[in-house]
Formats: structure tokens, C-alpha cells, sequence
């Protein structure tokens, strides 16, 4: 599955689209990383609790979009884009959406 931010593939032309597919999963903090995340707050720095917890985010959310598209027969997805929202105080959707397509190979 091609996967990717623009409208178009390079070397590759859209020969059918399948529609909007999205995935999304909602997270919350947990009390061991809210307690890591308080220390690391008074000394600045990463909160590597919580970039985990996006990058698995992200990870889920696109698996979810790619399974979309597979049961639609695309093989690719264009304009990828991503989205955060609070959802209740501690916890967060993270949201991928973009527009199964079904591309082959341009003839030059």
C-alpha cells in the first residue's frame, strides 16, 4: 500500500477512487507517565511517556485507515493528513484520514 501526504504519486496515475477512509483511536495518560511527565515538566526536556504514546497512536490510527482501504481493493492512499482533539481532560483522539485509490504505473 502506497502512502502518501500529496495528491499525486510520482510515476503513477489514479485510475480509480474509492473514497474517504479514516482511522482513529483515542489514548489517555496514565498515572506512572503523568507522575514522570510532572518531574520532567520542572526541568524541561521530552516527555518520552507521551511521545510513545503518540507514535503508538499514529501507528494504530493508520493501521486502522490502511485496513479501510484494503477492503475497499485500493492500493494506495493520497492526501494523508492527521488531526489531534481533546477528548475528555487526559485523553486524546488522534485521527488520520485521506482517499483510497487505485493507481498503476505511468507509461512514458
Amino acid at each position: 500500500m502506497i502512502v502518501v501526504n500529496t495528491e499525486k504519486i510520482p510515476g503513477h496515475q489514479v485510475v480509480e477512487v474509492k473514497g474517504l477512509v479514516q482511522g482513529n483511536t483515542v489514548r489517555a495518560k496514565n498515572f506512572g507517565r503523568d507522575i514522570a511527565a510532572g518531574f520532567k515538566n520542572m526541568v524541561g526536556g521530552e516527555l518520552k511517556g507521551y511521545t510513545e504514546l503518540l507514535s503508538e497512536s499514529r501507528d494504530q490510527a493508520m493501521e486502522r485507515m490502511l485496513a479501510e482501504a484494503s477492503r475497499l481493493g485500493a492500493n494506495a492512499v493520497v492526501n494523508v493528513r492527521f488531526s489531534t482533539s481533546a477528548v475528555t481532560a487526559g485523553a486524546a483522539e488522534l485521527y488520520v484520514y485521506g482517499t483510497a485509490v487505485v493507481v498503476q504505473p505511468s507509461e512514458r
